[in-house]
């Protein structure tokens, strides 16, 4: 029922078509830029299996047999709970962020599984579909990602008033299922085995059915898939000296669909574009949970390497200093506060799952996303600006230049230079690097736009409550717009 490290590194050398820096990958598993990811991933595997951590990342089905509890279907707060100290422990173990690793894209299937009446418009078997495949993943435990973005080309015009391969359309249904072409961007596809795949909200203008509204679970290993990467970051510089980026760097790829055959098994949705529109309204309602989890993981980083560097030389004494790391802190336990609260006061789904609090998650997810530069940016400062002038490892280790490095890296008998140099180098890496630059930007492609943030809250914050307490205390009327008589029942 659960993988080992060794089983998923065999289950993606299926001879798939990987590119990164132009030349052709024949072993996903051993090229430099993807065998980091690849090793972590692997290493989430074996941690199942290991008695000092099987208890949290694993539990067990209604027929007893173990599973990975980042799979689970959520029906108990307890069911949270546990997920959010599995993957705790994930980041713990391997001593950074990963996001794309498959607990935080199985919650978009999770999404499809309250939406089975809006899909059974379309056809009853996608409903199948998409039940059967949440049980093969909870058996199978494979490494699930999700495909969201095409390359788009010019947004002003309706998909079929350009090439229309600029976002991913059905071409041709056979007996066997349907032939699909275009593109789509996807973190760690080079080194997953299936994707939720699904469509971005296109101009579908009145159209009721569109080939472009289709979602489907595509397996990697299928003939005519194309894996064209982005330049990693692992392999470019030492990582002594750029320690997270050689470890962490989660690649994206560019997937191209040339004529795939997707089987009708696989479909779990197909043209009625009111499926794809609700589908895409509440693809985060359990995934966000675990993408803004990330966000108090690197919050936990950047205070601890802001305080380790206040501390090295006193300046944690300092007034001005204090309230910085305070700001940070402010932060982080306000991510963990609507964390919290979303389990706490989690809600019932349409299709019986329990999901976080939603009002509270989305508004926890904009604090995380919106104030994330600003805080990193606020760890520069009390970093210092040794973080972007330090030199090398190298030029510690060597003779001539290291007894001087040794003499000025010094601090006290605690911080020998080594340390000084270790801190610097992460911090560097954390909020400085390339590598944190991309992060950073990568909030607006794994967690979507500011702006769709915004509308999630908007469609679950409870407006209804703020009127009935104005209503009440300014004695408004029954009469007014928005007062008690026009409110639901509940809210009143």
């Amino acid at each position: 029922m659960i993988r080992t490290g060794q089983q998923y590194r065999d289950s993606i050398r299926d001879g798939r078509q990987v590119w990164i820096n132009g030349e052709r990958v024949l072993d996903v598993t051993k090229h430099p830029m993807l065998k980091p990811l690849v090793d972590v991933r692997a290493r989430i595997y074996d941690m199942q299996h290991e008695p000092e951590h099987a208890a949290v990342m694993t539990t067990h089905d209604e027929l007893g047999n173990v599973t990975a509890t980042g799979l689970k279907l959520p029906f108990t707060q307890a069911d949270w709970h546990a997920k959010r100290a599995a993957t705790d422990a994930v980041l713990d173990e391997v001593g950074g962020i990963v996001t794309r690793v498959g607990d935080e894209t199985i919650g978009e299937m999770w999404s499809l599984y309250d939406g089975q009446d809006v899909l059974n418009e379309v056809n009853p078997q996608f409903s199948e579909n998409i039940r059967r495949h949440i049980n093969l993943s909870i058996r199978n435990d494979p490494f699930h990602v999700s495909a969201n973005t095409d390359p788009k080309g010019d947004r002003s015009k309706k998909p079929q008033d350009q090439d229309p391969d600029m976002l991913l359309h059905v071409v041709k249904e056979t007996d066997a299922g349907i032939i699909v072409r275009g593109a789509k961007y996807e973190t760690a596809a080079a080194y997953a085995n299936q994707a939720f795949t699904k469509p971005t909200i296109a101009n579908w203008g009145d159209s009721e059915l569109s080939d472009y509204a289709v979602g489907f679970i595509c397996d990697f290993s299928s003939p005519n898939l194309k894996f064209i990467c982005r330049t990693g970051f692992a392999d470019r510089a030492p990582a002594d000296d750029y320690p997270l980026s050689n470890k962490f760097d989660e690649v994206e790829a560019l997937v191209i669909f040339d004529n795939v055959l997707i089987p009708w098994e696989n479909v779990l949705f197909y043209r009625h574009t009111k499926a794809a529109t609700f589908i895409r309204s509440t693809l985060h309602r359990y995934s966000a949970f675990a993408f803004v989890q990330r966000n108090l993981k690197l919050a936990d980083m950047m205070i601890g390497a802001a305080l380790f560097n206040a501390r090295q030389t006193g300046l944690d004494k300092q007034q001005a200093v204090q309230e910085k790391l305070s700001a940070l802190a402010v932060y982080r336990e306000g991510i963990n506060a609507h964390l919290t609260a979303a389990i706490a006061t989690a809600e019932r789904s349409p299709g019986g799952l329990m999901m976080p609090n939603q009002s509270l998650l989305y508004t926890g997810r904009v604090l995380a996303c919106s104030q994330l530069h600003n805080m990193m940016h606020l760890t520069r400062e009390l970093c210092g600006g040794q973080i972007c002038v330090t030199p090398d490892a190298a030029s510690f280790a060597n003779p001539e230049t290291g007894p001087w490095l040794e003499k000025f890296y010094n601090v006290n008998d605690n911080w020998q230079a080594d340390d000084r140099r270790k801190l610097l180098s992460f911090a560097r890496d954390l909020v400085n690097s390339d590598y944190a630059g991309h992060r950073l930007t990568f909030q607006l492609f794994a967690q979507s736009a500011p702006f769709a943030h915004l509308a999630a809250v908007y469609r679950n914050f409870d407006w209804d409550e703020t009127l009935r307490v104005v209503h009440k205390a300014a004695g408004l009327s029954d009469n007014v717009p928005g007062g008690a008589k026009h409110l639901p029942a509940a809210a009143e």
